[in-house]
């Protein structure tokens, strides 16, 4: 942690998202759609991916033609209800936990029910001809720019009340707990000072324990014995190991300047001031490599 469903014109839409999160796929045989998606975790996607997955969420529960056909046998080889159910529920999970991971906040969901229904009972026809998007309220050809334009002021206003929050809570932090500060405005309170043994160069290496949390005490990442450089660790890192030695313990509240600034990871957040109780156990100075 230190370190720093549109709609397409082809009959089939695939998606592979990065770290191998989401497998989608859908594919039209015979007038159906059937849907393959893979779900191991939910973090973060692009808006493209989002839409897909909305559109794949609208195109299974219109699997297979309105009428069922063929003798009895054939029919046996559709899903019986109990596994119509289960898929159903889990595809709401699905869209509900992408709407939830990727900052739409509030949403209006009687016109999410309207769209979906909409897509539902459109007539057949190619997906961006102007015959077929004059059948929604709002042309779905312009989907990624409006929901991206959306997420856009969603981000900025998430952006600027964490900045806000930040910044009184560090100056809270320094007047409650006598602490000191840096001229870039790392706040710190050193429980034990250590040893005169401390870290001078960007590249010296310290192994420590730590503990990473938000401003309301939510923990987003720990580690014990671990080592590291302290030139490919966030910025407030590289300094604030700076300010105190060997097997000595410190607590910096680094603004969101020196962390992730405004492309904080989701279980972060964009501007947030990070907090991190750090055992400095070992420092080993850079040393260079004879040529």
């Amino acid at each position: 942690m230190l370190f720093s469903a549109y709609f397409c014109r082809s009959s089939q839409l695939s998606m592979n998202c990065s770290k191998s999160f989401v497998y989608l796929q859908i594919e039209r045989l015979k007038g159906s759609y059937c849907l393959n998606i893979n779900l191991k975790q939910f973090i973060k996607m692009k808006i493209s991916k989002i839409l897909a997955i909305a559109g794949a969420a609208a195109m299974l529960m219109a699997c297979g033609s309105p009428k069922v056909e063929g003798s009895k046998e054939v029919r046996d080889l559709l899903p019986g209800k109990g596994q119509i159910d289960t898929t159903s529920y889990l595809l709401g999970v699905n869209f509900g936990l992408v709407m939830t991971q990727n900052g739409f906040g509030d949403l209006n969901m009687a016109q999410v029910r309207k769209g979906m229904a909409d897509a539902l009972n459109a007539k057949e026809g190619e997906p961006m001809d102007s015959v077929f998007v004059k059948q929604f309220k709002i042309d779905p050809s312009n989907m990624n720019m409006i929901i991206n334009e959306f997420l856009r002021k969603r981000s900025a206003y998430e952006g600027a009340l964490n900045k806000e929050k930040g910044d009184a809570f560090r100056k809270d932090f320094y007047a409650k707990n006598s602490a000191d500060s840096t001229a870039s405005g790392i706040v710190y309170l050193i429980q034990d000072s250590g040893s005169e043994v401390k870290a001078v160069s960007d590249r010296d290496t310290v192994k420590v324990n730590y503990r990473g949390t938000l401003i309301d005490g939510k923990e987003f990442d720990a580690n014990e014995g671990i080592e590291f450089s302290l030139n490919r660790v966030i910025r407030g890192w590289t300094e604030g190991m700076k300010l105190v030695g060997e097997g000595g313990k410190i607590t910096l509240v680094i603004p969101a300047n020196l962390a992730y600034g405004e492309r904080g990871p989701r279980n972060i957040g964009p501007n947030s001031t990070l907090i991190f109780d750090v055992d400095l156990l070992e420092v080993h100075p850079y040393v260079e490599k004879e040529k």
